[in-house]
């Protein structure tokens, strides 16, 4: 629900790693390249991209002039209501100009549920939150316009290892309950694939990204992860309103491949969300947005509202 997967372009000094390249490349200069705006955002998982879905675009690569990519940080905060509370805190570094390393600490607070599960098991968990670690690693297999190729789209494979150190002592507490229902494991490796174009030839350039993950992640890991794999889409649209404002949708499918528990852990919901981003400068970038996350836990998440900064170097 927050802002924003999207390439410096609208003569911001583009990235070569991210823009199209020049059709006659200019001769190397020893001067390094202005920096271009910070985009894209942070997801919550530490990636480039919006608040839940990605962008083959990637985090502050290396400048003309420089050897390696220069790190940027984020935090976002999301109220899901009922108490529940999703922070993350992120971390990239782009080495090389296709290569994106990423981190992500996710910690979402539980709210009502631990005396849900009191009331209806007797068992009072010691947990009122959960963390998740996410380590990402994102290879950029193509750059927007390749191969001098205007409708080459930029192209970008990820894996992204977590490890929820929460989720065991909970089923632990709970006698086994939370992996009879289909929560096996407390760490997964997501795949994603991803395609970003963005359209110049409209009043004002928009842009449209598409993905597919591979995943076995509950709730995206916050709940553990499951036996079997499923292959899910994800994307977003960006519109730049300004060079400065911009505003994004985005949708991402979920998995349901565990057994809910009645008034507890209910059947996971499709996310989408309706973000807008501010660009304060060549180093930070505001946005907030609102979110409908259908069932989280034992209640719904809708009308959800977050907010979201990144700053890098």
């Amino acid at each position: 629900m927050l802002l924003v997967a999207a390439v410096p372009v609208l003569n911001l000094q583009a990235q070569e790693t991210n823009a199209a390249p020049s059709p006659k490349p200019e001769a190397a200069t020893t001067t390094q390249a202005e920096k271009p705006p910070p985009l894209p955002l942070h997801q919550i998982e530490g990636n480039g991209g919006v608040f839940s879905t990605l962008s083959a675009y990637l985090v502050n690569p290396p400048r003309n002039g420089e050897l390696v990519g220069r790190p940027a940080v984020g935090f976002s905060f999301v109220d899901l209501g009922w108490g529940r509370e999703l922070e993350a805190f992120t971390l990239t570094e782009t080495p090389w100009k296709r290569l994106e390393l990423g981190f992500a600490y996710d910690r979402f607070t539980l709210g009502d549920l631990p005396q849900a599960i009191e009331e209806a098991t007797k068992v009072r968990i010691p947990n009122d939150a959960v963390d998740l670690y996410n380590f990402n690693a994102r290879l950029q297999l193509l750059k927007e316009g390749e191969f001098d190729q205007k409708w080459v789209p930029a192209l970008t494979f990820g894996t992204h290892f977590k490890y929820n150190d929460t989720i065991s002592g909970i089923n632990n507490d709970l006698g086994g309950a939370l992996s009879a229902h289909g929560f096996r494991h407390d760490d997964g490796v997501d795949f994603t694939l991803y395609a970003s174009k963005m359209l110049t030839f409209l009043p004002r350039p928009v842009l449209i990204e598409a993905g597919g993950r591979a995943t076995k992640g509950s709730h995206l890991g916050l709940l553990g992860f499951t036996e079997d794999y499923n292959f899910l889409f994800e994307g977003n649209v960006v519109v730049f309103v300004t060079d400065s404002i911009l505003l994004a949708a985005e949708y991402r499918q979920k998995p349901n491949d565990f057994k809910p528990i009645p008034a507890l852990i209910r059947p996971e919901s499709d996310w989408w969300t309706l973000d807008a981003a501010y660009i304060v400068n060549r180093h930070l970038t505001l946005a907030a947005g609102y979110g409908h996350f259908g069932e989280v836990l034992n209640h719904q998440a809708d009308g959800a509202w977050g907010l979201t900064v990144k700053w890098e170097l």
